[in-house]
């Protein structure tokens, strides 16, 4: 993903959200600082057939092993569950939200793990990030990235795993352990489901420039609102 073609996306996700750009940059800087050393480009995996983006919805071991997937991607608190039940995994997606514990775990048995920064995680960056093996971290940002912070593309942990597969080569993406339709109370859960709505969104735009269809955004993709940079 290169930045030029992302930026104009992050631009109507900062309006949409009202983010502040300065904060994500200060805490791209920061994730920085703290994994000099880091070489994203050695730590990411070769994905190089069906790879399977494993959500935390439902149950996604079952799912995931009835897909028999060649490669899988943890999206963040699908971690805990997957390790558990000992399947393999090539690469976690976080901005260290829900289950860092897990997360860390698997980078100490050697998993890349991909962690991003954003305005609102700067204190569970300076947190965990020192703990992380500096060989199996890939610093990611959604504003312009700068070395050793890298962007793939994404916005929530979800659609960003997508992104990394993308990007690390996968022939076929597929999504267990997703459920972008998740019941949110409207009244305290109002911004999960705007993001859940990006989610899509980036997913669509993602299928649409790899000329696949997922299967998650069946019966929901003709009614999805892009704006004019991912249309």
């Amino acid at each position: 993903m290169e930045f030029d073609t992302w930026a104009p996306v992050y631009e109507a996700i900062r309006a949409d959200f009202g983010f502040d750009r300065d904060a994500d940059r200060a805490a791209r800087d920061r994730l920085g600082a703290l994994a000099d050393g880091a070489d994203p480009r050695a730590a990411l995996p070769t994905l190089d057939a069906v790879v399977a983006i494993v959500g935390p919805a439902g149950d996604p071991v079952a799912e995931c092993r009835a897909l028999d997937p060649d490669h899988v991607v943890a999206v963040s608190t699908a971690t805990s569950a997957l390790r558990e039940a000992d399947v393999p995994i090539d690469l976690v997606v976080t901005d260290l939200d829900g289950t860092p514990h897990a997360v860390l775990a698997a980078a100490t048995d050697g998993v890349p793990v991909a962690v991003h920064a954003h305005g609102d995680n700067r204190a569970a960056i300076d947190r965990w990030v020192p703990q992380f093996p500096i060989d199996r971290l890939v610093p990611t940002t959604q504003v312009r990235p700068r070395p050793p912070v890298v962007n793939l593309g994404g916005f929530t942990d979800g659609d960003r795993a997508a992104f990394a597969a993308d990007h690390c080569g996968a022939e076929r993406l597929r999504f267990p352990g997703w459920d972008l339709d998740h019941p949110v109370d409207a009244a305290t859960d109002s911004v999960k489901a705007r993001k859940l709505d990006w989610a899509a969104r980036l997913l669509a735009w993602l299928e649409r420039r790899r000329g696949e269809q997922f299967s998650v955004l069946d019966g929901r993709r003709e009614a999805l609102d892009l704006p004019d940079s991912i249309a």
